[in-house]
């Protein structure tokens, strides 16, 4: 595992312009996802908005010689679901969008849940257990703490609502490059792993499942679904350890009052 690289004021500075650049996207977004509109449609969009009108760089496009500019993930798919024109949007679905981009730079990530006006309550419950997940973690960052302290935030939360969290995938250091160390997990023990100091930054995504944690990939080589086809969610955001606490880099603007609820 490579060395974890602490961003200097300037450094975080830049990671701060593109991560609110990306949350500039999701705004977008809440007006164009809706049902009838293919992944692929929605893809295509990002990336002109992201090119034309915030003048970055779409940086999930070429890395690791994926073809777009986001993964598309509905209902049953765990993560890195390919955009297609065959997917359409229905009224039930509940979709995750995870996007990354790169300016001056310095990349930010960040997904989020989509649910659709008619996604079933079992769905829309799973969406909001794994945003809270997500913000029950993001209360566990600060210097001092550990990385084992995350885990358990999502884990102990998830489980207690009948969930389960996969392994297999996990957050990531974030800065210049897309992953950099360290790796954070999504699951493990209190004051355990990497201790956290002011500079790092890195991202949490948990990754939350109706059913098995278990997943599979698909043919294409990228799309993960659940081994038993039951739903899963997933939420993320890129965050800067401050000599305080934490700053959410990609907050979104219908986020605003969470910090004060979970950060205190």
């Amino acid at each position: 595992m490579s060395k974890v690289i602490l961003k200097s004021k300037e450094e975080a500075d830049k990671m701060r312009v593109a991560g609110q650049k990306l949350a500039d996207v999701f705004l977008m977004l809440n007006d164009l996802v809706k049902p009838g509109l293919s992944t692929m449609a929605i893809n295509d969009q990002v990336e002109q908005y992201i090119r034309d009108q915030l003048n970055a760089r779409p940086a999930s496009k070429g890395q690791y010689d994926y073809p777009y500019a986001l993964n598309a993930s509905p209902n049953a798919v765990i993560c890195h679901g390919m955009p297609s024109e065959k997917f359409i949007l229905s009224d039930s679905d509940i979709i995750n969008l995870d996007i990354t981009l790169e300016f001056d730079g310095f990349i930010a990530d960040s997904s989020k849940m989509f649910v659709m006006t008619q996604a079933p309550l079992a769905a829309q419950q799973l969406v909001a257990a794994t945003n809270e997940a997500l913000w029950r973690a993001i209360a566990q960052v600060k210097p001092g703490n550990r990385m084992g302290d995350i885990g358990y935030a999502i884990q102990s939360f998830a489980e207690s609502r009948g969930y389960s969290v996969v392994r297999d995938y996990c957050g990531h250091g974030i800065g210049r490059e897309m992953h950099e160390s360290p790796e954070v997990l999504h699951y493990g023990n209190k004051d355990t792993g990497l201790k956290l100091k002011p500079g790092m930054t890195f991202t949490i995504e948990p990754m939350i499942n109706q059913g098995t944690y278990r997943g599979k990939t698909l043919n294409d080589g990228w799309t993960v679904v659940t081994q038993d086809r039951k739903l899963s969610a997933q939420a993320e955001h890129t965050l800067l350890v401050t000599e305080n606490g934490v700053e959410i880099l990609t907050l979104r603007a219908e986020e605003q009052h969470l910090p004060a609820l979970y950060l205190r």
